[in-house]
C-alpha cells in the first residue's frame, strides 16, 4: 500500500472495524494517521463474524419459514438444501464486496490515511513495523480477538470448528456437537439445525447465561421444538476422537455422561490479539484472561497509547468497538474528555426468535441497589404476533420503583432486534414507563408491544381493546 510518512499524529494497530473507525475519526480532524494491518484487511465483522454468519442464519431461516407454513390455513410449502456449497459461495461474495466497498476502497477517499500491511510492535516513541520504525505522537491498539479454546483434556487432539471455520464449510456433518452456549453456540446451532443438521449443543451453566432467565428457558423450548438437544449445568469431562466422530465426557447431576457427533464446534470464548506487540516492554497491563486494560477515557496504563474493540475484553460488538475507537481518537487528539458510556448500549442474539436487550437485567439492578419492579408480557397479548400466528417469546421491562424511570429491556420476539432501539433511546434519555406508555406506537407492530409491556406494570393488558391503551 501506501509509504508511511516519516512522522504522524496517530499511529493505530489493526485494519478491523475498530481501526478504521478510529483512523477516520482522526482523519476527518485533519491528522495524518497511520493504519497498520496484519492479514486480511476488514477485521473480525465484515470477514469471519457478523456478515458471514447472518447470511447464512437468514439462509437457513427461508428452510425453516417453508416447515412452519402450515400455521396459516390453507398454505403449504416446501423448500429443500440443494447445494449448501453454493450457498456458502454466495456469502463469500458478500463478504468480499463489503470488504472492498466498506474497507479496502475508503483508503483512498482519505488522504489523511497512510495504510501499512505487516506486524507491528511498540517502540519508545512510536511503532515498528517489519523493522521500520514509525515516529508516532499517539497509538491506538485495535487488533482484535480470535476463538479461544477451552482447556477440556484431550481437545488437543480432536479437530474442532470454531466460529470461522464453521462458516466455511463446503459439506454439511450429519452431526455437530457445539461447545458453549452463548451467542455464538446459541445462533450457529440453530442455523445450522434448520439446515439439516443434528445438533446438540452443551453449556456450564444454561443457555444465554448473560441474558434474563425467563428469555434462556424460553428459548431453549423453542430450540428442543426444532430437534435441537441442549444440555445444561454440565461440567467437561474429557474429549476424544473416535471411529469417525467425537465424543465429548461430561458430568451432569453427579453422573459421567459422554455425547458423541461427527463434528464438534468450540464456541466458548475468544482470546485478545495481543502477541508480538511488545505490551510488557512498554508496561502496559493486561487483565488475567489477556485483554488490555483500558479506563473509561480508553487509555491504557501507558501514557499516550489507548486501545479500543475486542483487544479490550469489553462489550465486544462490532459497534461498540467502533464507538470505543472513536472516543479514543478523539481523545488522543484533542484530550482526555470522552468517556465510554454503554449504559444504553443494544445487544442483539440473532436466533429466532430473536433476543434483544438494552441496560440492566432485574438481577443486575437489584445488586446496583435499585428498588425494582418488573413487567413481563407474553407475545400472545401482542397484536402484531397473534397477526403472524407467531407468539413465541415474551417481553420484560426493568424499572426503579421509586421513580418508574426505565432501567432494562428485554426482547424475545421473532422481530425483536428492530424493536429494541426504542427502549435504547427511552434509557438514554432516562424516561419513565409511564413516558413510555404515554408514547404513541404504530398499531401491528412487534415494538407496540414496549407499550404494552409499560401499561402491564399497571393494568391487565388483556382487558383493552384494540389501540386502546
Amino acid at each position: 500500500m501506501n509509504d508511511a510518512p516519516r512522522t504522524c499524529d496517530l499511529a493505530v494497530i489493526g485494519a478491523g472495524s475498530a481501526g478504521f473507525s478510529a483512523s477516520i475519526t482522526a482523519a476527518d480532524q485533519g491528522a495524518q494517521v497511520v493504519l497498520i494491518g496484519s492479514g486480511t484487511i476488514g477485521g473480525t465483522c465484515v470477514n469471519i463474524g457478523c456478515v458471514p454468519s447472518k447470511t447464512l442464519i437468514r439462509a437457513a431461516e427461508t428452510l425453516h419459514n417453508a416447515r412452519v407454513t402450515a400455521r396459516f390455513a390453507g398454505i403449504t410449502a416446501k423448500a429443500k438444501l440443494t447445494d449448501w456449497r453454493r450457498t456458502v459461495q454466495q456469502k463469500d461474495e458478500l463478504v468480499s464486496a463489503l470488504r472492498q466497498a466498506r474497507y479496502i476502497d475508503l483508503l483512498s477517499a482519505y488522504n489523511g490515511i497512510t495504510y501499512r500491511e505487516g506486524l507491528a510492535r511498540l517502540v519508545e516513541g512510536g511503532v515498528e513495523v517489519d523493522g521500520t520504525s514509525i515516529p508516532a505522537a499517539k497509538i491506538i491498539i485495535a487488533t482484535g480477538a480470535r476463538p479461544a479454546v477451552p482447556a477440556i483434556p484431550g481437545i488437543e487432539t480432536v479437530p474442532y470448528l470454531t466460529s470461522t471455520t464453521a462458516l466455511d464449510l463446503q459439506e454439511l456433518p450429519r452431526s455437530l456437537l457445539v461447545i458453549g452456549g452463548g451467542y455464538v453456540g446459541a445462533e450457529l446451532a440453530q442455523m445450522f439445525a434448520r439446515a439439516g443438521v443434528e445438533v446438540t449443543l452443551v453449556c456450564r451453566s444454561r443457555l444465554l447465561p448473560q441474558a434474563e432467565p425467563e428469555i434462556g428457558a424460553a428459548l431453549q423450548r423453542y430450540f428442543e421444538e426444532e430437534g435441537i438437544t441442549v444440555v445444561s449445568g454440565i461440567a467437561y469431562r474429557a474429549i476424544r476422537k473416535t471411529e469417525g466422530a467425537v465424543s465429548l465426557t461430561l458430568a451432569r447431576d453427579g453422573q459421567d455422561v459422554s455425547i458423541s457427533a461427527e463434528q464438534v464446534l468450540i464456541t466458548t470464548a475468544r482470546s485478545p490479539n495481543v502477541e508480538g506487540l511488545g505490551l510488557e516492554d512498554c508496561s502496559i497491563a493486561v487483565s488475567p484472561k489477556g485483554p488490555i486494560i483500558v479506563d473509561d477515557y480508553m487509555r491504557t496504563t501507558k501514557a499516550g497509547v489507548y486501545a479500543a474493540g475486542d483487544v479490550t475484553g469489553r462489550d465486544q460488538f462490532v459497534y461498540m468497538a467502533a464507538y470505543g475507537a472513536k472516543l479514543a481518537a478523539r481523545n488522543a487528539l484533542n484530550g482526555d474528555s470522552l468517556r465510554y458510556d454503554n449504559s444504553a448500549m443494544p445487544a442483539i442474539v440473532f436466533t429466532d426468535p430473536q433476543v434483544a436487550s438494552v441496560g440492566l437485567t432485574e438481577a443486575a439492578a437489584r445488586a446496583a441497589g435499585h428498588p425494582v419492579r418488573v413487567s413481563t408480557i407474553g407475545l400472545d397479548v401482542v397484536p402484531r404476533a397473534l397477526a403472524a400466528r407467531d407468539v413465541r417469546g415474551l417481553i420484560k421491562l426493568v424499572a426503579d420503583a421509586g421513580s418508574a424511570r426505565l432501567l432494562g429491556a428485554h426482547i424475545l420476539a421473532p422481530e425483536g432486534a428492530d424493536s429494541i432501539q426504542t427502549a435504547a433511546l427511552a434509557i438514554r434519555q432516562s424516561l419513565t414507563v409511564d413516558d413510555l406508555a404515554d408514547m404513541i406506537f404504530p398499531y401491528l407492530s412487534t415494538v407496540e408491544g414496549l407499550k404494552l409491556a409499560a401499561l402491564a406494570f399497571d393494568k391487565d393488558v388483556t382487558r383493552l381493546s384494540c389501540c386502546a391503551g
